[in-house]
């Protein structure tokens, strides 16, 4: 896992800056300046780099000035123009010539006024300098454009910047055009550029370089030689580096050191580089020493804001904080509440002061603290040892911050009181650590709880802590559950007969066999033996999860016994920590009112779910309730509300480091709705890319179902096809037994019919339908309906494929499901269309607008309105009788057959089977009534004529 930080692409550092690029790129082409801001390490030499390599046929003069040579004069020119001959300066006087070669060190003579002695008084020679300059410029202009790069301009020595600024301000004709860069305080990348815009020749557009977001960080680090970090660990980089690539990117090398150096995940603080170190607190150089006590202070609390600084004792904290604003190393809101700019900055502050200083600090913050969580990490700080008081507080404190829904801070609080609990305690130590790893789990910080549970795992032999680590171990991998395969065998041997941990064991065992094997049918064995063993053990919080996975299954596999068994887990004494998790009854609840097509009933739950899960819950059961809610607002034609839903619950994700995979799906189906059928695409393509990547066979399927379901509604029906008969292989080697559980057997069928294969299409339609009947799914029935229109068509009768579908319509409309009822519309005017009935076609699509615009479901509006518009743009005579009676495939193929083509060249040129191909041709050979290919081939060229 570990990685050496190695060598970056050019391409790689450029993540995210496409935009900016095409803009800068514009700019320059039209002959405009300009000018590059940023902080440090932002990739302001990066992008300028790029922009200068990009344009040829013109001269390219550089200079990147340093802080510790700003004072040289004249450097920056000399740098400039160091690989400009001799002979460009033939055109100057030799006065002119003199000076500007006295200037670049390229002469011996130097005139006092050259290097800034008496420089005052040498106003002639400096203007005939400045002049020589200018003219010099001009002669390169006469050869080609020329292109001055400053970067870093803001240490330019002051005569070449005022050389410079003498030349912009007099060039407005020339084709001089100069991208300059420069450096702003961190945290403020909108801060200007200060005197720079003066070394531009106007016009000069400004572009501040903005934080990469943790997507590009992502892909910046990807870049790297080595493989890539879990994806769990790009959040916590990100939110250290602030976006900052530089940071980012030292970061990572330092993480691999310490991942080589720990042979585990990194976890716990991430480790500050020194190059990283030196930079942040050269930034606090300027300040005073009071100023700099105030920002320990600062940076030891937990939220600092003015008024606790001074009742800590920070007596000129006003003064202090407003000097630090101005150096851009803080924020302050106008609550008065604190932040460091730079994310790493409050732990390097920290941990250069003195052991003494942090612990007055410690000291005045428990005095001052009027919050018993912050008092009880203050008094922590100040007792470094064993302390049983001290670890009996923090365990208090840690159960309340958990109370409060707060298990980030429980689980620190959780691991103060472990280190703090006396070595001859093992067992309360254990337990306190464990207890922390699982607020740690609940809190999203995967690294710290296994982290933690290494530990206990390393010291502890009670099977009671052992397997309860290994539990922590395989719940903090999220859905990449194939990546803690060898957990098992150990937890289970560490169980030995203990019902209780086997329980525990079997629960998880169940989510294996689901997510990773890809059988529903063992992991129901599994939730069924866990429920048993818990029972009998009286572990009643592990019986519910049991119950309400041993549900989950038998709703799939299309089990009537699951309603009973969903009637068991609902049932009194509840754990409230199970009741409102994702993996709980009430979760199931809301699936089980969308199988009978209560969409309301389902809203309600999860809209109580999520008020609750964001107070108390796990940032994976806020993630999942609101992919859920968002999937019920598509169903309910409420696109808009179901956009923002999966994008907070892509947000949960990315935040918490989780497995992205169901999120992306969310995405994908949200962006389908009522987003962009591109944009879509790409989240479908993420879902199944991250679902493959954790090998999880239980979310696979429903990326590949999002992608066939994006391809159809771009109009892709081959690609659709592909993706959504992967769906169909897994789902049935999983045993899904109930088909409203995961509906994507109505988008196959309508993609196998667009593609020519009614039969196969029929036979998928036949099963469903039966399976539907069978378990009353009447929602799935009437979209069922549409399929079996679509099939009805292909078979050669439209008027009776238009009846079903009108039906359908009218059952759709009587249940919730306002956007099939709107894809129905659309269907029913398809088919009118294709058989020139063009009233009805345009009714139809009228009432699909009408319900489409209602929903705000703006992909699907796109494509009606399209095929509304079709309707009025004059269609080509029909042919003569007979080719009309075939559908689209048949008459491709019966097109294809003319142009002598093989059924093999047929099936390969449509991206169809050879089967389907034969199907077709014995169709058109039955509606055309001809016998043979040459038959066919005459037909075609007499009736229709070739394409």
């Amino acid at each position: 896992m570990a990685r050496q930080t190695g060598s970056v692409s050019a391409d790689a550092r450029l993540t995210g800056r496409g935009a900016l690029l095409t803009t800068a790129r514009t700019a320059l082409d039209a002959g405009d300046s300009v000018l590059l801001t940023g902080e440090p390490g932002i990739g302001r030499t990066t992008v300028v780099a790029a922009l200068a390599a990009e344009r040829p046929g013109t001269a390219v003069l550089r200079c990147a000035p340093t802080e510790a040579e700003r004072h040289l004069p004249f450097l920056g020119l000399i740098d400039l123009l160091s690989e400009v001959r001799d002979e460009a300066f033939e055109v100057l006087s030799p006065r002119e010539q003199a000076l500007l070669r006295a200037a670049l060190h390229r002469s011996t003579a130097a005139p006092e006024a050259v290097h800034g002695q008496a420089y005052e008084g040498a106003y002639d020679d400096v203007l005939t300098l400045r002049m020589a300059v200018l003219k010099a410029l001009t002669a390169l202009c006469e050869r080609s454009a020329v292109l001055l790069v400053l970067d870093d301009a803001q240490w330019l020595d002051g005569p070449s910047a005022q050389a410079l600024a003498f030349v912009a301000r007099r060039s407005r004709r020339l084709p001089l055009t100069v991208i300059a860069a420069v450096r702003t305080p961190y945290g403020q990348a909108g801060a200007g550029s200060g005197t720079a815009g003066a070394l531009c020749p106007a016009p000069v557009l400004e572009l501040a370089l903005p934080p990469m977001t943790e997507r590009e960080v992502a892909a910046l680090l990807a870049g790297q030689d080595g493989p890539a970090w879990p994806r769990r660990l790009m959040a916590r980089l990100h939110a250290a580096s602030g976006g900052n690539p530089y940071a980012a990117l030292e970061l990572s090398r330092a993480l691999a050191e310490q991942s080589r150096a720990t042979g585990r995940d990194p976890s716990g603080p991430l480790p500050i580089p020194r190059t990283l170190r030196r930079l942040l607190l050269a930034r606090l150089a300027p300040l005073t020493p009071q100023a700099r006590r105030t920002l320990l202070a600062a940076s030891a609390a937990a939220r600092p804001t003015l008024a606790l600084l001074r009742r800590a004792g920070c007596d000129t904290a006003p003064a202090d904080v407003r000097e630090a604003i101005r150096l851009g190393v803080v924020e302050a809101s106008p609550s008065g509440a604190i932040r460091f700019t730079q994310p790493l900055m409050p732990r390097a502050v920290y941990e250069h002061a003195t052991a003494a200083g942090r612990r007055r600090v410690h000291a005045a913050l428990a005095e001052a603290a009027d919050d018993p969580l912050e008092r009880a990490h203050h008094l922590a700080s100040l007792s470094p040892g064993w302390n049983a008081e001290t670890a009996a507080a923090l365990t208090t404190a840690a159960t309340t911050a958990r109370r409060r829904g707060a298990p980030a801070i429980a689980a620190r609080l959780g691991q103060l009181a472990a280190d703090r609990t006396p070595s001859g305690d093992p067992a309360a130590d254990a337990d306190r650590r464990l207890t922390a790893a699982e607020d740690a789990v609940a809190a999203g910080d995967y690294p710290l709880a296994r982290g933690i549970a290494h530990e206990v795992l390393a010291e502890s032999g009670r099977p009671a802590d052992r397997v309860r680590a290994w539990i922590v171990v395989v719940d903090s991998c999220g859905q990449a559950m194939a990546e803690v395969a060898d957990v098992f065998p150990q937890a289970l041997e560490d169980a030995r007969d203990d019902p209780e941990l086997l329980a525990r064991l079997h629960y998880r065992l169940s989510w294996r066999a689901w997510v990773v094997e890809g059988s529903a049918a063992a992991a129901l064995t599994h939730a069924a033996r866990s429920a048993v063993l818990a029972r009998r053990a009286g572990d009643r919080r592990t019986e519910l999860l049991a119950l309400t996975q041993q549900a989950a299954l038998e709703f799939y596999l299309g089990r009537p016994c699951a309603e009973r068994t969903l009637t068991r887990a609902l049932a009194a004494p509840q754990d409230p920590g199970v009741l409102f998790d994702h993996n709980g009854p009430v979760f199931l609840k809301h699936r089980r009112h969308l199988l009978h097509d209560r969409l309301d009933d389902a809203r309600t739950e999860l809209r109580a779910l999520v008020y609750t899960v964001r107070h108390r819950g796990s940032a994976e059961s806020l993630c999942q309730c609101l992919s859920g809610l968002a999937q019920v607002e598509i169903m309910r034609g409420r696109c808009e509300a179901a956009l923002d839903l999966a994008h907070q619950a892509l947000r949960v994700t990315e935040q918490a480091g989780l497995s992205q995979g169901p999120a992306w799906y969310a995405v994908a189906l949200a962006e389908a709705a009522g987003g962009s059928a591109d944009r879509a695409l790409a989240a479908a393509d993420l879902a199944r890319r991250h679902s493959e990547d954790d090998d999880d066979q239980l979310f696979l399927p429903r990326a590949l179902h999002a992608e066939g379901h994006v391809r159809l509604l771009r109009g892709e029906p081959a690609a659709a096809v592909h993706a959504l008969q992967r769906v169909r292989l897994l789902e049935t080697g999983q045993g899904q037994g109930d088909p409203a559980v995961r509906r994507w057997q109505p988008d196959l069928v309508e993609a196998l019919v667009a593609t020519g294969c009614a039969d196969e299409a029929a036979g998928i339609l036949t099963q469903t339908r039966a399976q539907a009947a069978r378990l009353g799914r009447q929602g799935l029935l009437a979209v069922l309906d549409r399929s079996a229109a679509l099939v009805t068509e292909a078979r050669g009768d439209p008027a009776a494929a238009a009846a079903r579908l009108e039906r359908a319509a009218d059952r759709l409309a009587a249940l919730p499901y306002r956007m099939e009822e709107a894809r129905t519309h659309l269907v029913l005017g398809r088919l009118h269309a294709r058989h020139g009935a063009t009233a009805p076609a345009r009714a139809a699509l009228a009432e699909a607008v009408r319900l489409f615009t209602r929903a705000g479901a703006r992909p699907w509006l796109a494509v009606t309105t399209a095929a509304l518009d079709h309707l009025d743009v004059p269609q080509p005579a029909a042919s003569p009788a007979g080719l009309d009676s075939l559908t689209a495939t048949e008459h491709r193929v019966a097109l294809l057959v003319a142009q002598g083509a093989s059924n093999r060249e047929i099936a390969a040129r449509l991206t169809i089977s050879v089967k389907t191909v034969e199907a077709a041709l014995t169709r058109a050979y039955r509606k055309l009534s001809v016998r043979s290919r040459v038959s066919l081939a005459r037909a075609v060229m007499t009736r229709g004529g070739p394409p």
